[in-house]
């Protein structure tokens, strides 16, 4: 079996743990390097070798897509109103994330958020399973800030808009599409309310996790006053972090990321920025630094079976 994931979500963990009959063929998984320099931790406990897709290869896929949608009545819509940037919408409040009407202001605040970087034409462009739900709020705040605002419905991919408008600024919360614009079409992103997912996001193993944590690590918050940016390879800091995440996420699955989260962990003042990706109750948990259990006692790791 060769799998191919086209997500940020192929940075993070299995979801659990595979049937011997299906995980033992798996061969190879083919992923998109959407963040240069950070090897995917999908698969990784069956020996699974992830392969990049080549640029190339995918941007001629899109290509296909965007000509396949030539005609859609949308995509000419959202061409005419000659917007600079996008603003990508996902399903939080399906997923219990957050309230309906917490998600309508997060868009609101895109919209703000645009408007205060210079942008006076935005397309809204919706998570294409996402149920349509487009709240009196998000016009009313667009036409508060002097905004166009454009709403690109139907199940299109927001590549799709990107190789027809080559938009300036594209603002999502933690959307595999902020960076297949940095990546694949050089476009500037920004995001907007990680902070708050990541203090809602629950049980602690989300596969969102990851996602999430990329892009609050990667990507500026646009409404810092931080300009949005194409982000560039992975820091130092990035596959340590990502590490100690899995591991928190899927102990089982990852046994052997105990030591190196201990060890990053073990580094962390309560007050430095990496500090708030991971729960302390999860570490309370797992008896590592950081958690009640793990300042209280040794603990022993079952990686090099040593303390930590």
């Amino acid at each position: 079996m060769h799998l191919y994931a086209d997500g940020l979500m192929s940075y993070g963990p299995t979801r659990g743990e595979l049937p011997q009959s299906i995980g033992c063929r798996v061969q190879r998984l083919l992923h998109l390097d959407l963040v240069p320099g950070l090897r995917p931790l999908l698969l990784a406990e069956y020996g699974v070798e992830p392969e990049i897709v080549p640029d190339s290869a995918f941007r001629a896929v899109l290509a296909e897509i965007a000509e396949a949608a030539e005609g859609d009545p949308h995509v000419a819509a959202a061409v005419e109103a000659a917007p600079t940037a996008v603003l990508l919408g996902q399903y939080l409040a399906v997923l219990g994330i957050l309230t309906a009407d917490e998600e309508e202001d997060l868009h609101a605040r895109m919209v703000r958020g645009a408007a205060a970087a210079g942008h006076r034409s935005v397309i809204f462009k919706p998570h294409p399973t996402a149920p349509a739900r487009y709240s009196r709020a998000l016009r009313e705040a667009a036409e508060a800030v002097g905004v166009r605002l454009t709403v690109l419905d139907g199940p299109l991919l927001a590549e799709t808009f990107y190789a027809r408008c080559r938009p300036r600024l594209v603002v999502g919360c933690f959307s595999t599409a902020m960076l297949t614009a940095a990546v694949y079409y050089d476009v500037p992103i920004a995001r907007v309310g990680t902070g708050t997912v990541l203090e809602r996001l629950k049980p602690y193993e989300n596969s969102n996790r990851v996602p999430l944590t990329l892009v609050d690590h990667l990507v500026p918050d646009l409404e810092s006053g931080a300009g949005p940016a194409v982000p560039g390879a992975a820091p130092d800091t990035l596959e340590p972090l990502v590490s100690a995440v899995g591991y928190c996420m899927q102990p089982k699955l990852h046994p052997g990321l105990r030591a190196d989260a201990a060890a990053l962990l073990d580094g962390l003042r309560p007050d430095d920025p990496l500090a708030r990706y991971i729960d302390g109750d999860r570490l309370t948990e797992l008896g590592l630094p950081g958690g009640a259990a793990g300042r209280s006692r040794p603990r022993r790791s079952p990686a090099r079976g040593r303390r930590t």
